[in-house]
């Protein structure tokens, strides 16, 4: 099969809600959790999460901006295996409320409850610097 392209990646990334953003904290362990992508999922690249000022996510970024993000697609025709992504990238704090809006969805909202607005909100943007994926018994990687 065709090596997949970033494109391919993107169409097949809006189909998944929930990916693992992980973190390498101050003493060296590695910390992940469950972050949306919130449907924004234009791929080309960068990746928007939003969270709390006071989550240790804020603070493992602060310290170490290296991170990565893995994605899991539902199971392939006749159940066969899943889509499987591995994200390699560097993470960027924004604060600004103007960058939110262009990333904001109203899914956001049960998390957020003043939107934009709700204080101590930070946007997490990662921007992939490599994509290696498992699509059944094809695998590839796409560098940017």
């Amino acid at each position: 099969m065709a090596a997949m392209t970033l494109e391919d990646l993107s169409e097949k990334m809006a189909k998944i809600d929930f990916g693992m953003l992980s973190t390498r904290t101050e003493g060296g362990a590695v910390a992940s959790r469950p972050m949306s992508n919130n449907g924004d999922v234009a791929y080309r690249g960068d990746s928007f999460f939003f969270t709390f000022e006071s989550a240790r996510t804020v603070s493992d970024i602060a310290h170490d901006a290296q991170v990565g993000l893995t994605f899991t697609g539902a199971a392939g025709l006749l159940g066969g295996p899943p889509l499987f992504i591995a994200v390699e990238g560097t993470a960027e704090l924004i604060r600004d409320k103007a960058q939110f809006v262009r990333h904001w969805t109203k899914d956001l909202d049960r998390w957020f409850e003043q939107g934009v607005d709700t204080p101590g909100v930070v946007m997490i943007r990662v921007q992939a610097g490599r994509i290696h994926y498992w699509n059944g018994s094809d695998e590839g990687e796409v560098a940017l």
